[in-house]
C-alpha cells in the first residue's frame, strides 16, 4: 500500500509527506521530504527522512503528544 495521508509545505521547494508505504512485506509510517524537480512542477523523494514499523505507531504517537505539551510549555505553540 502506498498512500500519502498529508502533505505539509516547507518551503517553496520542499514539502514533507506523511503516509504509509510498503517495503519487502512490511507495512511502514513514512514521513520523507520531497523536492521540486528543478523546470518542473513535478516533486521527488529524499532520503531525507524516516519509516517506522506500524508497529511502533502508539510509541510515534506518545512522542507526538509529549512534544506537543513542551511546545505549550515553552510557549511555542498555543
Amino acid at each position: 500500500m502506498q498512500k500519502v495521508v498529508k502533505t505539509i509545505e516547507k518551503n517553496k521547494f520542499q514539502e514533507v509527506r506523511v503516509g504509509i508505504s510498503e517495503f519487502k512485506g512490511n507495512d511502514l509510517i513514512d514521513i520523507r521530504i520531497w523536492n521540486t524537480v528543478k523546470d518542473s512542477d513535478e516533486k521527488s523523494p529524499t532520503a531525507k527522512g524516516v519509516s517506522l514499523n506500524v508497529a511502533l505507531y502508539p510509541e510515534l504517537k506518545e512522542a507526538i503528544l509529549e512534544l506537543e505539551k513542551e511546545l505549550k510549555k515553552n510557549n511555542l505553540i498555543t
